[in-house]
């Protein structure tokens, strides 16, 4: 591990605990500070980029406002449909940011219809080594390739950008139909340079769906990218991982900055994402929701994921190398095909994962394949992890956790709620290989689980799910205090009602109006 993942500073840990809780609290919290506008230009599809770029004389292209506007200056975008790839060429500065974005009320569109995916880095907006830029209420579509060299995206951000917020964009069929080889991503920042960092990233209220990403995905930051905020995004029915927070893969040239790392991931909605049709998978249905593979320090919170190959997981993907120090807190994952939760490398030539905090979140009738994960599946080399005030609601299996490894040491299971159809006596538990029958069988064997209980949560409604609390459910006022669990629960309500927290992602609050607004369950065969 580079060096850095050996050792941390209390103080720095400190600090960024408390950024983070004070982070968590907004929903879409600025990277920016909003700037005075200096000049408001036009774009059009009838215009012509020898106008001036007013209102009555618009430019033509994006491309155009992309190579001339200064720092301070917004673009507005008329509604239209523009077939051209767009590098922005211009930066702005500390209270100057340059914004580019639909026309108030309207939506402006890059298709990438017709347009040839070059063989170089390339997006339908391409960002390298720019800073404090705003791309917001864009249409990004249809850009694809037959080619599996090729490598279509729909925004790219690479070099050592930084103060880039990508905001209420709408990306879809972005494809690499290239076969087994091929990769695309709706949303890449990719961190490339070193010590120099993409740095002061906010990515917020954008919908990214129906893309076919080969081994890649849906949106992911890789390599030397820190201090990003991911929020309010709804990424869905895509074939492959949801949002990926990815070290270790030689994307930046030092190993020792080459991981994404001190972000929050929070308020987003993922579901259906499937490997099942991708080619690069053969059959297999193995994409998380959220994954983080060689991250560290970042918090997921207040996310909702379900309907998916996996909820969330923390694994490295490279020997030698881990996940560290990520909290997953307050948390909603049910209906996914396989485990809520999977920590650790998926076979003994990968990574570990350790120090991370799996805290007050609620998980329900995952593994609906009914692989044998259950809610929890604990795979090679997890260690020094905390597993605390969680909800876990089995389906018909009755299987609450996995572990077909014994590479599992000093990970602390306890404050958790338990509930399953085969009641207390005959719900299963497994742990380091050994699999136990019976909530006191596992406890006795393992340790594991002394202040936990098995009861029904009681939850609102099983069916729609909503799986927020009832006045009489047993998990209320439940669970251990702790600062790491965050000051909000799913709803940003706060985390403490009653002088103790309750177990599970929802803080029972009688009279709340903020209450999340639920998806239904739609089984995708």
């Amino acid at each position: 591990m580079p060096k850095r993942n050996q050792i941390i500073p209390f103080l720095f840990l400190l600090a960024f605990t408390l950024n983070c809780q004070s982070i968590s609290t907004a929903q879409t919290p600025p990277v920016n500070p909003i700037s005075p506008i200096s000049n408001t230009y036009y774009v059009a599809p009838d215009g012509d980029d020898t106008h001036p770029g007013t209102l009555a004389e618009p430019w033509q292209t994006i491309q155009h406002a992309a190579d001339t506007v200064t720092a301070g200056d917004a673009v507005n975008v008329r509604a239209g449909v523009y077939h051209e790839r767009v590098t922005v060429n211009v930066s702005g500065t500390a209270g100057a940011t340059i914004v580019f974005q639909s026309f108030p009320g309207e939506t402006a569109i890059l298709d990438g219809a017709g347009l040839t995916v070059p063989d170089a880095d390339n997006g339908l907006f391409f960002i390298e080594n720019q800073s404090y830029l705003v791309l917001s209420g864009f249409e990004l579509r249809n850009y694809t390739t037959d080619d599996p060299n090729r490598v279509p995206i729909g925004i790219f951000v690479t070099g050592a950008a930084h103060h880039i917020e990508l905001r209420n964009n709408h990306l879809h069929h972005i494809e690499n139909n290239g076969g087994s080889e091929g990769n695309a991503h709706g949303i890449a920042i990719y961190g490339t340079e070193a010590p120099d960092s993409i740095h002061d990233v906010l990515i917020d209220g954008n919908e990214l769906h129906d893309l076919k990403l080969g081994n890649s995905e849906a949106l992911v930051l890789n390599g030397n990218v820190e201090q990003f905020t991911i929020t309010n995004n709804h990424v869905h029915d895509n074939d492959n991982i949801g949002i990926d927070l990815i070290g270790f893969e030689g994307t930046a040239p030092d190993p020792d900055y080459d991981q994404a790392r001190d972000g929050i991931v929070a308020d987003n909605t993922v579901h259906h994402i499937d490997t099942l049709t991708n080619p690069a998978y053969f059959g297999e249905q193995s994409a998380a929701g959220i994954y983080v593979d060689g991250g560290t320090r970042i918090v997921i919170e207040r996310n909702r994921v379900y309907a998916s190959n996996f909820g969330v997981e923390l694994a490295s993907e490279h020997a030698g190398r881990a996940t560290s120090f990520i909290t997953v807190r307050n948390n909603f994952f049910y209906h996914n095909h396989g485990a809520g939760l999977a920590m650790g490398g998926y076979d003994t030539a990968r990574g570990s994962t350790h120090h991370c905090d799996i805290l007050n979140n609620t998980f329900f009738e995952n593994d609906t394949n009914q692989y044998g994960t259950g809610e929890l599946y604990l795979q090679f080399d997890t260690h020094d992890n905390r597993i605390v005030n969680n909800l876990f609601y089995a389906n018909e299996q009755s299987l609450f956790t996995s572990n077909d490894y014994v590479e599992n040491t000093a990970n602390l299971v306890d404050y958790n709620l338990y509930f399953a159809p085969a009641g207390i006596a005959e719900s299963e538990w497994g742990w380091k290989t050994e699999y136990y029958t019976g909530f006191d069988a596992y406890r006795t064997a393992t340790g594991n689980d002394p202040h936990s209980l098995f009861a029904d949560p009681e939850f609102v409604n099983l069916s729609q799910p909503d799986l927020h609390l009832q006045a009489t459910s047993p998990a209320r006022d439940r669970g251990q205090n702790l600062p790491e669990a965050g000051t909000s629960d799913i709803d940003h309500d706060p985390r403490l009602q009653n002088g103790t927290v309750d177990l599970g992602a929802d803080e029972y609050a009688p009279t709340t109006g903020n209450q999340s607004v639920f998806l239904p369950f739609v089984k995708r065969e």
